[in-house]
């Protein structure tokens, strides 16, 4: 149903014949992410060259928004799908050079608090989930698949966890659809009311890596709000990524003593498999860059190749951001994903509040 849903992109590129299945839908990304780097600057020439205070709108939303006119206009034809898949690679990619920008004691710094907020916000979003799917009479596995979605990085989790939990591709679509709704909702949302707030970057950026659960969006969010929040969310949500494989294995675990899949022989093979990689590789250009591996002009490329990256990447959020597939699910996983979300945001938000000084 959802072409959000059934096209794992290795599996899809070697249908479609390797690069040249993926080249059309790369080059869709990078004219839609570039036109909304174009729109940036031709606004903020304006608005300089006529004396005029524009609002600085950066090419982050526009990229999405150009993406979301496309996707719900004319589609993504079917040539250019395999291309558009790969959103979700340039995102690690991005990612993994942004390490260069972090030395690893201001890393480690904040993944010590990081980790006692992902702690919390993991058992509550895993609960609250739980309860309001029961709640709901959700389906057992497709409240699995939302309380898992909600608590670690939204569609990839959910994906990661469907072979895991043995879930029907009825059920992932569902939990993957409330997801991205949801996801589109918080890119406006969010940086409205960390202005209203006056949060700072650091706490705007740990609150967007806490509450959001698409790596897409919360990085995005980070960025709408400011460059430096960027920064903090990219950290704040690699570190919830991180925790994947141990959350999937427990319900595998979970549905295996239920006797719906088999059990898991090796599980220290099934963590591996399911742990994001780009965390390591963030961290180990993190660490080159704290022992002086680079030179300055070469931080500033590596940098500059990750805003290239998550160019590509926030077309692709729009582009498979489908509204008219999400009025066809039905309301239930809706409500149930909004009343959580909604929860979680709140909880998180008065959890970063608290924490005040110790993120500025």
């Amino acid at each position: 149903m959802n072409t959000t849903v059934s096209r794992p992109a290795p599996r899809v590129v070697a249908d479609r014949g390797g690069l040249l299945g993926v080249l059309p839908g790369i080059i869709l990304l990078a004219v839609i992410g570039y036109a909304g780097k174009v729109t940036e600057q031709s606004i903020t020439a304006y608005g300089t060259a006529h004396g005029i205070a524009l609002p600085n709108i950066e090419y982050v939303l526009w990229a999405i928004l150009f993406g979301l006119v496309v996707a719900n206009t004319v589609g993504i034809p079917a040539a250019f799908r395999a291309g558009v898949d790969t959103y979700e690679f340039w995102l690690k990619i991005g990612i993994v050079f942004q390490g260069v920008r972090f030395v690893l004691g201001d890393v480690l710094k904040l993944g010590a608090l990081s980790l006692l907020l992902v702690a919390i916000e993991l058992a509550v979003s895993i609960a609250l989930m739980t309860w309001l799917g029961r709640r709901f009479r959700l389906t057992p596995k497709l409240t699995s698949l939302l309380a898992i979605g909600s608590s670690i990085c939204g569609v990839s989790a959910i994906i990661a966890a469907k072979g895991a939990i043995d879930a029907d591709d009825e059920d992932v679509s569902y939990a993957i659809a409330a997801v991205l709704a949801l996801g589109a909702f918080s890119l406006f949302a969010f940086p409205a009311i960390g202005h209203a707030l006056g949060m700072s970057d650091a706490a705007f950026g740990m609150w967007a890596g806490l509450a959001v659960d698409n790596t897409a969006e919360s990085v995005a969010a980070g960025a709408l709000y400011s460059e430096a929040a960027g920064k903090f969310a990219v950290i704040a949500k690699t570190t919830r990524n991180a925790t994947i494989g141990f959350v999937v294995l427990g319900y595998a675990i979970y549905w295996a003593r239920r006797s719906q899949t088999s059990d898991i022989a090796n599980k220290a093979g099934f963590l591996w498999q399911k742990f994001p990689k780009f965390v390591l590789g963030f961290l180990a250009i993190s660490v080159l860059a704290t022992v002086g591996a680079f030179t300055s002009e070469q931080a500033v490329d590596i940098a500059n190749l990750s805003r290239w990256a998550f160019l590509l990447t926030f077309a692709g959020v729009g582009l498979r951001t489908d509204i008219r597939q999400m009025r066809k699910q039905g309301f239930r996983p809706f409500v149930v994903g909004a009343i959580g979300e909604l929860a979680i945001a709140a909880l998180t938000l008065a959890m970063i509040l608290a924490a005040g000084n110790l993120l500025t």
